[in-house]
Formats: C-alpha cells, structure tokens, sequence
C-alpha cells in the first residue's frame, strides 16, 4: 500500500519519490509548506490521524 504524505493535497511517498528522481530534491514539500503557510490546509479534518 502506497503511504499517504499529504491528505490535503493527496500526495503519496511514491509521488514524493518520483519528484526528488525527477527534479533533484522534493518540489512536493515546498508545494505543501507553501500551502500550509497560505491556510490551505486542513490536516486536522483530512488526515484521520488528525494533523
């Protein structure tokens, strides 16, 4: 089973894997972090583990 990174934005660890093998690091965290900074996440609804 494919590991879920990001519930908001529905991100995998293969989807994260695949990025760093095709852009040389993660451009999918800094997509994350920007968003979270801007609020537009919401972790603690999406994610079942609540963050």
């Amino acid at each position: 089973m494919n590991k879920m990174i990001c519930y908001c934005h529905n991100y995998t660890a293969e989807d994260l894997e695949k990025d760093v093998m095709e852009h040389g690091r993660s451009t999918i965290m800094e997509r994350i972090i920007t968003e979270s900074r801007a609020g537009n996440c919401n972790c603690a609804t999406n994610n079942p583990k609540g963050r």
